[in-house]
């Protein structure tokens, strides 16, 4: 019997900086990575220090709204 409602559910992570830093009036890029999280032990978003390519370090990265 499959639950309606999954425990394990895909997240997308998104770069804080790059939402924010803009070259020339447009955007370089945005750096996503997608994981999955249990629904029942994290049920607070997210947060994670990744490596983002297009700022070349490494920088926090929180859960995208749904």
């Amino acid at each position: 019997m499959a639950k309606t409602r999954d425990v394990r559910i895909t997240i997308a992570l998104e770069c804080t900086s790059c939402t924010q830093k803009e070259t020339n009036g447009r955007h370089i890029g945005i750096s996503r990575y997608t994981t999955r999280k249990n629904r029942r032990n994290t049920p607070t978003r997210l947060e994670s220090e990744k490596y983002c390519p297009y700022c070349y370090k490494h920088t926090l990265h929180k859960e995208l709204k749904k």
